[in-house]
């Protein structure tokens, strides 16, 4: 096999079959018709990244075609044959775009086809964090079913994100390999151009994390060779257009393992023809190092279960939700009165229920201890349990503190699960991700009611006041030293984040507390202490000693930064934000829209289109990321007049943060449901709409200073 031959023949092929399916869809729709992958605000991403080109019509697409004929050069060199495969990543993201002009449903389950922009924006904190230490992408045919659903659900034991492209995916089903993007088994479809799904997702990850520009597609091949943990998987005969497809893999810097002969390239093709060796060989292709915990339960524990859903037909038992008590606390306390690793279950256990499924009150008792254990950690160390017991296979759990909900699938139960291993990953778990400030842990779990409404009495709910009342009183004023998170800038490396006690971070996953305990745990790790020192301005947020570490931890990328002002320096964002928040120059105020909010915005830009100006570590003044809670501070936006100028925000947002913006609302300036005068998208979306409904509700924004 001449290697560089069959993959220009594999790239021609593409480019072909691209030629054909464009010339059709202009034939049936005309050059004006629309083209667009839904929900992205990166139009063609591959072809935009090349290019700086937006796609917006067949007409363009047609043009693109020409994108492709460029990078075919026919010289047997390494640099060339990578052209090549990207001239074959390139024909397929058309093939696939035209796919979605013609239809408005490409893709059927089991397959998903494009991934959204926010789903990779929500994939940001587990991709930095680890808990998805890499992504696998498995394409074509394995030998049989067992080791199609063998490998892949190695993958997901281990956390990765996997893609499955071919008939693979038939193979999985067969397998009975739980699937679906809350269990990080995605598949996208069965033609090998669907493989282009996976691309463009490494490719938006440079887009909205990196800063990367449309049409630096050398930064852009970099930041994804450095960046982005990916790998492919061949299986099966390799026809010229997969090895073409695979050498566009390794131009984006993604090792190729296959159980085929090939010309093997050193680190970047590679040969497998064990398949009990297949995962290893490939995780260590790119380098990826997987940390195992050993947990003796008789189910998978993996970060790739977390999203797994327990309905109503598959559960075997359920706890809480409102229909039982159930409660969880975890306690300080001495050391010499903790007995290590003991875990005791006082009530009934799971196999006592009589007609499935079954109904039963829980308690969760976590006593912990050690020289660097501090009360402020309890609540940081209790709300990990909600990720310890969803990352059990065939276990759902929902909520905190006396609000949990939890179900156990019968799955589980037949295997063997029973309540006595919540207390084995509770404890491993505890001692794994807390050691440098638990030496010791034990854990009781009660299911007798008597016992679970007492200790709720006497413990839970008076440590859950006595937790509240402390952070009630933790703002940003009574603390001397905020703290810096870089924990983003595998992904993001100008930004950095500031998290004091009244605005964390912009992915809403790390609090003041959490970064204060994550500094006693890791004294080197992504959250550094920041003195409050050097005050220049303290209506917006200013201080030196905050500007020396973001121009420290940024490398000069920037230099200054404001904690409370949207106008002025404000704080760069990575991309995983939550929310975004923009000025609405007609209302004098502002619009936030929440990631989870698809549709068309009163400022004429989807929350897409808002992200791709306010990620990638840049500072866009007039737009800001950050998390859901801050909305409700009083810090929030203070230098332009804070949470009065809100003028709009989707319903679901707008309840959830109803509550605590009423209250602050009420303390800054004497208004009463304050809410209600702010819009949402089931009153208004259109400028003057929105305008209309301010002014009958006499929104305060429409009287204060002009924002701009």
């Amino acid at each position: 096999m001449n290697l560089f031959q069959t993959i220009f023949t594999g790239s021609k092929q593409a480019l072909a079959a691209a030629e054909d399916m464009v010339k059709k869809a202009v034939d049936e729709k005309g050059r004006d018709c629309k083209v667009a992958f839904p929900d992205t605000a990166y139009s063609l991403p591959v072809i935009f990244a090349a290019t700086g080109k937006k796609i917006t019509n067949l007409g363009e697409l047609e043009g693109a075609l020409d994108i492709v004929k460029s990078l075919i050069v026919e010289e047997e060199t390494l640099d060339k044959a990578l052209n090549s495969g990207l001239a074959t990543a390139v024909a397929a993201e058309i093939i696939e775009a035209v796919k979605y002009t013609l239809s408005d449903t490409p893709y059927t389950e089991p397959c998903v086809g494009f991934i959204s922009d926010p789903i990779i924006r929500s994939l940001g904190v587990p991709l930095v964090t680890g808990d998805i230490p890499g992504v696998a992408v498995v394409l074509g045919e394995c030998p049989d079913v067992d080791t199609a659903s063998k490998i892949i659900k190695d993958y997901q034991s281990k956390g990765l994100l996997t893609f499955l492209v071919g008939k693979v995916i038939d193979q999985a089903v067969e397998g009975k390999v739980k699937m679906g993007l809350d269990l990080r088994v995605i598949p996208l479809g069965y033609d090998v151009t669907a493989v282009i799904h996976v691309v463009t997702v490494a490719i938006r990850t440079g887009l909205i994390f990196g800063g990367i520009k449309g049409g630096a597609l050398k930064e852009m091949l970099q930041y994804t060779a450095e960046r982005v943990p990916a790998f492919v998987n061949a299986f099966g005969p390799l026809s010229e257009l997969v090895i073409s497809a695979g050498a566009g893999a390794i131009a984006l810097g993604f090792p190729v393992i296959t159980d085929q002969d090939v010309p093997e390239v050193p680190t970047l093709l590679l040969t497998q023809k064990d398949y009990d060796k297949f995962v290893k060989t490939s995780l260590e292709a790119r380098k990826i190092k997987i940390k195992v915990t050993e947990i003796p339960i008789p189910v998978a524990f993996a970060a790739a279960f977390e999203g797994e859903r327990i309905r109503k037909n598959d559960m075997f038992a359920e706890f809480g939700g409102g229909k039982t008590e159930s409660w969880e606390l975890v306690m300080n306390v001495d050391p010499g009165k903790i007995e290590d690793h003991k875990i005791e279950l006082i009530g009934p256990d799971i196999d006592t229920i009589d007609k499935v499924p079954g109904r039963m009150p829980l308690g969760m008792l976590v006593k912990v201890g050690g020289a660097n254990m501090q009360k402020d950690f309890e609540p940081v160390l209790e709300r990990r349990i909600h990720y310890f017991l969803n990352y059990i296979e065939g276990v759902m759990h929902v909520g905190q503190r006396n609000l949990t909900w939890v179900r156990i699938g019968k799955e589980a139960y037949e295997k063997g699960f029973r309540l006595k291993h919540f207390g084995e990953v509770i404890y491993a778990k505890m001692l794994d991700e807390f050691g440098s400030v638990v030496d010791k842990c034990e854990v009781t779990i009660f299911t007798d009611t008597a016992k679970i409404s007492k200790l709720k009495k006497e413990y839970a709910m008076p440590r859950y006041a006595e937790r509240d009342a402390r952070l009630e009183s933790l703002v940003d004023e009574k603390v001397d030293t905020f703290y810096s998170c870089n924990l983003c800038q595998s992904f993001a490396p100008a930004h950095v984040c500031i998290i004091t006690p009244e605005r964390l971070g912009l992915c809403g996953a790390v609090s003041w507390l959490d970064a204060k305990a994550t500094l006693e745990l890791n004294p080197t790790g992504p959250c550094q202490a920041v003195p409050k020192e050097g005050l220049i301005d303290e209506n917006a947020g200013v201080w030196e000693k905050v500007n020396e570490t973001v121009s420290k931890i940024s490398q000069g990328a920037v230099n200054n930064v404001t904690l409370y002002s949207i106008l002025q320096d404000p704080m760069t964002s990575c991309g995983c934000f939550e929310c975004i928040t923009g000025i609405m120059p007609e209302a004098n105020g502002v619009v936030i829209v929440n990631r989870e909010y698809a549709a068309m915005t009163p400022l004429g830009m989807t929350f897409g289109e808002l992200a791709s100006m306010t990620g990638g570590g840049v500072q866009t003044p007039g737009f800001m990321g950050h998390g859901r809670t801050f909305i409700s501070s009083k810090k929030f936006m203070k230098a332009e007049g804070g949470i009065a100028r809100i003028v709009w925000m989707p319903k679901e947002l707008k309840d959830f943060v109803t509550e605590k913006l009423n209250k602050t609302a009420k303390e800054l300036y004497d208004i009463d449901n304050f809410a209600d005068r702010i819009c949402d998208e089931t009153i208004a979306v259109e400028s003057d709409d929105v305008l209309k409904f301010l002014e009958e509700k006499e929104h305060p924004a429409l009287t204060m200073d002009p924002i701009m």
